[in-house]
């Protein structure tokens, strides 16, 4: 195997220092209005959302779900390159299982502010509850965690051992605490690397498809009490959005990544194999979405039929139309099919962004409209907008996640310092 080790000081930082002042200040003020906003939150309580015992799942639950599922879709972006070898996908599946870290302890943190009690967030690993799906999926994220950290140590063990090697003072220490004090970078040790790399990502496809978002799924499909929610589709549903917001969030940030951080040129090759990818998984999720619908409707169940009327024609409609049909579906399909425009990183980041939005549109839809129509004849309907509050916080959360980002991004190899020429393994 030949490779190019990477030469002494290397810089992860932003290539701009002007843009990098402008990134972590813009990051800062969604941190300082988010923490005023999660005082409201905690100072008084749920009263300062539009949650009621009617809906009692808002944007912080659309949120959850949505990062829960661009985290399993990131990580299953990472094993096309570390399972399946795909050429290319080296470049982003670093990327790809951090991004997967980050957005699952931002989906954490949207939960844990949803709890009517946040100070009991720990007692499923206290009294648990075999029989429940809740537990299962708690246990299951604890897992996943585990995996995708072993993931990341795995892929960049090597490149940490290199950077280590040329730093000094508290970098070094860094670094080569990272490498757990394993720090050969030669060609057998890589190799040790790369085959527990894809042992861990085979182990963590299942995991991931059927207990993480597949999962999540489930938590919705169990809620007998909604007939909307209980239908075997709904957890293929949720498997078949993450997949294509996590491969459109990675494209996404590829693309930016090259441009604004490492300062090499963009892999047009790359973003085509990505693009051509989106446009099979909207595809699908457009196949899917019209399964459910069809069934809902020649099935003559009355509760599900109102629910799809209120998702395309009540007070959830603009989530509907604009988010779902328009920004996830029929805008990056418009870009992405036209073949010249794929392989051209501002289209591909303006689908890719789309799409990304998009999908928290599908997560609103599968959330809220379920919970407006009364489960019983005689109860009031619901009706639901998140407040201020809700919307600044959760910015506040994503900042979060984008702090947690660039500070990685700008001390971790998560771009591959070691260029691959040819493989012996």
């Amino acid at each position: 195997m030949a490779t190019r080790t990477p030469p002494s000081g290397v810089d992860l930082g932003f290539e701009s220092d002007r843009f990098r002042r402008i990134w972590y200040g813009f990051i800062a003020v969604l941190l300082g209005a988010g923490a005023v906003a999660l005082y409201v939150r905690l100072t008084q309580g749920l009263t300062s959302t539009n949650l009621t015992s009617v809906v009692p799942w808002g944007a912080w639950v659309a949120f959850y779900i949505y990062f829960v599922g661009l985290s399993a879709g990131a990580f299953l972006v990472s094993t096309l390159d570390t399972v399946f070898g795909l050429p290319g996908l080296d470049r982003i599946s670093r990327d790809a299982l951090f991004v997967s870290i980050v957005s699952m302890a931002v989906a954490l943190l949207f939960i844990w502010v949803d709890l009517g009690r946040m100070d009991r967030m720990f007692f499923p690993f206290i009294w648990r509850q075999f029989s429940s799906a809740l537990s299962w999926e708690i246990h299951a994220y604890v897992l996943y965690m585990g995996v995708i950290g072993s993931s990341l140590y795995f892929s960049m063990r090597a490149d940490l051992a290199r950077l280590a090697a040329n730093s000094s003072g508290l970098r070094e220490r860094i670094y080569t605490l990272l490498t757990l004090h394993r720090d050969e970078t030669t060609a057998a040790a890589e190799r040790f690397d790369r085959r527990w790399l894809k042992r861990i990502g085979i182990a963590g496809i299942p995991l991931s498809l059927f207990f993480v978002v597949g999962g999540e799924g489930v938590l919705f499909a169990v809620a007998s009490a909604r007939p909307y929610w209980n239908s075997g589709l709904f957890p293929v549903i949720f498997v078949v959005s993450a997949l294509l917001a996590g491969t459109a969030f990675m494209l996404l940030l590829y693309v930016l990544r090259t441009r604004l951080l490492d300062g090499a040129t963009i892999d047009r090759d790359l973003i085509d194999r990505m693009g051509t990818l989106l446009i099979g998984l909207i595809i699908a999720d457009i196949a899917i979405t019209a399964i459910e619908l069809l069934i809902s409707v020649v099935s003559f169940h009355a509760e599900v039929i109102e629910t799809w009327q209120v998702i395309m024609f009540g007070e959830m409609s603009w989530s509907f139309w604009w988010f779902m049909i328009g920004a996830a579906w029929v805008f990056p399909l418009v870009l992405l099919t036209n073949e010249s425009w794929r392989r051209q990183p501002k289209f591909a980041v303006v689908a890719a962004l789309s799409i990304a939005m998009g999908v928290v549109g599908v997560r609103f839809n599968l959330v809220v409209p379920a919970q407006i129509l009364p489960v019983l004849e005689g109860l009031p309907h619901g009706s639901y907008f998140p407040t201020a509050v809700e919307w600044v916080s959760s910015f506040g959360i994503m900042g979060v996640g984008l702090l947690l980002y660039t500070i990685g991004a700008e001390t971790l190899p998560l771009t591959p310092l070691t260029e691959t020429e040819s493989d012996t393994q």
